[in-house]
């Protein structure tokens, strides 16, 4: 159902129950999907005249770590471009002050598939290697600019721990399912040592104790071959070209990938340069300029809920001076 509202500026739309009020410039708004960090919509951008998705934050002022969440997620799009990375083309609020700021809008580019939808598609060799590929670039990228995931197991992290990420991504594209489908952080890595092995001492002692404790006491687990959890016929067919890209390539890099030590795990540059991906590589892609350091200082600091607020606001503000945004 929708109901229109129109002011001097911004259009009023209910979307699945949720309101979406944004620029007359873009029209045509659908619903696209909601996550746990808000409802995306797409719609039509008539001053550009492409299509575009546009995400409206899910109640980011509720409490202190969704308006971190919003303001981290806002000054990173603001900070990187790359051809594999979903670009941010604008940002608002409808609120006209701060007193009466509540809603942050990003719009971005609309991608004609998601992952989901990937997954579910028969893929040959070259389009799971292209994919991972674009995966690699973009998160290479995200590395230059010291932009990486926090792990949850009490360790000191560095850029190969996105590594297990992608690992994840190749194996649901090549089982067409879920890897380790846990309820909750305890109960995904008790399925990851079941299939993996129990990690090495060496890996243990790199834990918190707290985290130590609990693993040690796991019932330990040899873990499965790779060839077992991936035989060849969860592959594709060999590459159309000659046979260049095969199953044993393909599970080669996913069993570099999918190491719970990630000393030992392959890093990104190791991951390019892998025979399953490197074919794909051009310089320019693969190392694109930087962009500027991510400066995590204020978002490290502790702020109430009407500080993150505030320093949203004026990330917005600065963006429409910037941008001309209309």
């Amino acid at each position: 159902m929708k109901a229109f509202f129109f002011d001097k500026m911004f259009e009023t739309v209910v979307l699945s129950d949720t309101v979406f009020s944004v620029p007359s410039r873009y029209q045509k708004l659908a619903p696209l999907g909601v996550g746990a960090q808000g409802m995306v919509c797409s719609a039509y951008d008539t001053v550009t005249q492409q299509n575009v998705a546009i995400k409206k934050l899910s109640r980011p002022f509720q409490n202190v770590i969704h308006a971190k969440r919003a303001y981290r997620e806002f000054k990173l799009m603001k900070l990187v471009h790359h051809k594999n990375i979903i670009a941010l083309l604008n940002a608002f609020t409808p609120q006209a002050s701060l007193e009466e700021f509540q809603d942050v809008y990003l719009v971005m580019e609309l991608m004609d598939a998601n992952l989901c939808q990937v997954i579910t598609t028969e893929l040959d060799h070259e389009r799971l290697s292209y994919l991972l590929y674009q995966i690699l670039c973009g998160i290479k990228h995200l590395h230059s600019a010291g932009i990486i995931h926090r792990v949850i197991l009490g360790m000191s992290y560095k850029e190969n721990v996105d590594m297990w990420s992608v690992g994840c991504i190749m194996a649901e594209m090549i089982r067409g399912e879920v890897l380790f489908p846990g309820s909750d952080h305890v109960n995904q890595w008790n399925k990851i040592i079941e299939l993996l092995g129990t990690p090495s001492l060496d890996f243990m002692m790199r834990l918190k104790p707290t985290v130590r404790n609990y693993v040690e006491n796991l019932t330990y687990f040899e873990g499965s071959p790779f060839h077992e959890l991936f035989p060849d016929e969860f592959f594709p067919s060999g590459s159309t070209d000659n046979d260049r890209l095969r199953a044993d390539q393909a599970r080669d890099l996913l069993s570099k990938m999918l190491v719970i030590d990630p000393e030992k795990r392959i890093s990104v540059d190791g991951a390019l340069m892998h025979p399953y991906i490197r074919e794909w590589c051009e310089e320019g892609e693969v190392n694109a300029p930087a962009p500027d350091p991510y400066d995590d200082s204020v978002d490290e600091r502790e702020h109430t809920v009407e500080q993150w607020k505030e320093l949203i606001y004026q990330e917005l503000k600065e963006y429409e001076v910037n941008h001309h945004i209309e």
